[in-house]
């Protein structure tokens, strides 16, 4: 219950779920099974959940995105330098393409243009047209380009840089750099918008804390001391433009 922080329901027998996802349809639900090197996709009817395939994804299945229309999954493999595209309903890999170096957070650009993704071992976001299975651009964010936040426009999107200690905003339109937060505590990692979309709140992994940045100046104004490796973050209630 996100109102009071009470567990009222476990799910069963989802092993080791790094990342997880459902799709924009609500009728899968995918599980990334990061240290057993498989994606598990399973049929989610309401608080059921009906294993429907594990799908074999060497090395170190990481992050998740969908296509709109719910029909593929993307997952990055971050020990094989790969990200590869699940058929939902055959439940199969249609295909897979290198990147560059651990591969980690995806996002989908308006309309589902192209894939971004973040490559974790290197200093920029890789731009995939996925439908060739081609790349586009390499935008240069920062050493540790990680994973992504969009903001309410439908036309930027955040990117953590977790060595370089920064976070870039990105164009989506023209795949460009527009501004950059530095100087952050080490390891941000994933991100939360404020409903108003003027509070970004990023998982500072290596410090344990949680930044909180003021979006309009771009400006670091909080840091929460928290446990050790804070990974996720999440913030209730959504924004309406979810």
């Amino acid at each position: 219950n996100p109102l009071t922080g009470e567990i009222t329901g476990r799910i069963p027998k989802i092993i080791d779920p790094y990342q997880i996802g459902y799709s924009p349809n609500n009728k899968w639900f995918v599980a990334a099974a990061n240290r057993l090197d498989r994606v598990d996709v399973y049929a989610a009817n309401g608080a059921d959940f009906k294993l429907a395939k594990s799908i074999p994804a060497a090395k170190t299945p990481s992050h998740i995105a969908f296509t709109a229309d719910s029909k593929l999954a993307f997952v990055t493999l971050q020990d094989s330098a790969e990200v590869v595209a699940i058929d939902l309903d055959k439940q199969v890999i249609v295909w897979r393409m290198r990147t560059g170096p651990v591969p980690a957070g995806l996002w989908m650009t308006p309309n589902d243009q192209y894939l971004l993704v973040g490559i974790t071992g290197a200093d920029y976001v890789q731009v995939i047209d996925w439908r060739n299975q081609k790349e586009i651009k390499r935008i240069k964010t920062g050493n540790g380009a990680h994973n992504f936040r969009p903001m309410g426009d439908k036309k930027h999107v955040f990117v953590t840089n977790r060595v370089a200690n920064s976070i870039s905003l990105l164009n989506m339109q023209t795949l460009e750099k527009i501004s950059e937060i530095t100087g952050l505590p080490a390891g941000p990692d994933d991100m939360e918008l404020t409903p108003d979309g003027k509070t970004l709140w990023v998982t500072l992994r290596f410090s344990k804390r949680v930044g909180v940045i003021d979006v309009p100046s771009m400006k670091l104004i909080d840091v929460i001391p928290v446990g050790r490796s804070p990974h996720g973050v999440f913030f209730y209630p959504r924004a309406k433009w979810e």
